[in-house]
């Protein structure tokens, strides 16, 4: 029963404690070459409970400046443009991100060079610089997106809450493996309408809704426990596919955050859609293996069934604090 109840509150503290991470927008540069060692430059600075975010740019010592910082203030951001010149080209430079190892902030840095080529890295307070590599090849490039797709869905935690609470109403492996297929089949159709810009939806608003799919889907949970009707509990695979509708417009938000290299498109939607799945499978795996050494090392059903209603309401109301803190920030 311990090992139960441990494992489970376990990965709800998990997700609580780093959901104001996961709810920070990340910082963006973004630097495209026009003709040879001259570049403009794009960065923008997230607003956060309308403060900005304590980070400045240092660019390599060399850099000359073409024009003047042009800024506009929006919402949820600062944005800063200008025009560079780096005689000797970017790449093998470094820049800098001052002050970001005070933060819980990534950002995200892309190159485009004129030739079509590009580059992209993820920084981290951990380490709060990024030396610019040269232009990725075809193989670079898919493994690039195949780690932002796995990192998104292990950092993505309202997808994993949301996968959590399909693998506690689900009652068999056979309707387990139809239940995930059916959510990545419908997030892989809304990630690519979306992407290609077929389909656009505004990102806080799909946000809210799916922490409350999340809420739904505890309440479901409940009810199926308690011995009553449930739409979800009978075709589990049904409201995974229906909500994995919407969890595809959040994806496909993180992947336009990244941008898409001109000429791979189709690759970098690929592999960042398969690291996702990579990682939801990685996700899953962690999850059942848990609760089956649970499982195993309980010999008390009651005790079970009282841990797991405890998991059920420690995610409903997890998700309900969500879905109120995105409300707010709609209006």
């Amino acid at each position: 029963m311990r090992i139960l109840t441990n494992t489970l509150a376990l990965l709800l503290l998990c997700f609580a404690g780093s959901a104001v991470a996961h709810d920070a927008r990340p910082a963006y540069l973004q630097i495209d070459e026009t003709t040879p060692g001259d570049y403009t430059l794009l960065w923008r600075t997230p607003v956060k409970s309308g403060r900005l975010l304590p980070v400045a740019l240092g660019l390599p010592e060399r850099t000359q400046p073409l024009s003047d910082p042009i800024t506009q203030h929006l919402q949820d951001s600062l944005i800063e443009r200008r025009r560079i010149r780096l005689a000797t080209g970017l790449a093998g430079e470094r820049i800098d991100f001052n002050g970001l190892q005070a933060t819980i902030t990534d950002v995200l840095v892309r190159v485009q060079y004129n030739d079509g080529s590009q580059s992209t890295a993820l920084v981290q307070p951990s380490q709060p610089w990024v030396e610019i590599p040269q232009p990725q090849s075809t193989t670079g490039i898919a493994l690039s997106y195949l780690r932002h797709g796995v990192d998104h869905i292990l950092f993505g935690f309202d997808h994993l809450l949301f996968v959590l609470a399909l693998l506690l109403i689900v009652r068999n492996t056979r309707t387990l493996l139809w239940t995930v297929t059916a959510f990545t089949l419908a997030h892989s159709i809304t990630l690519t309408l979306s992407t290609l810009g077929v389909v656009r939806l505004s990102s806080i608003p799909v946000e809210s809704v799916i922490a409350l799919s999340i809420v739904l889907l505890a309440t479901e949970i409940i009810r199926a426990r308690e011995g009553k009707p449930s739409a979800t509990a009978r075709w589990p695979w049904l409201v995974a596919f229906s909500f994995g509708l919407l969890h595809g417009f959040g994806f496909a938000g993180a992947l336009n955050e990244l941008g898409l290299p001109e000429g791979d498109i189709p690759l970098a939607l690929f592999t960042f859609n398969l690291g996702v799945e990579l990682g939801q499978l990685i996700f899953i795996a962690i999850v059942l293996g848990a609760i089956a050494l649970a499982r195993r090392f309980s010999a008390l059903d009651t005790a079970r069934r009282h841990s797991l209603t405890a998991t059920t309401y420690g995610i409903g109301c997890l998700a309900a604090f969500w879905f109120c803190e995105r409300v707010v920030q709609i209006f």
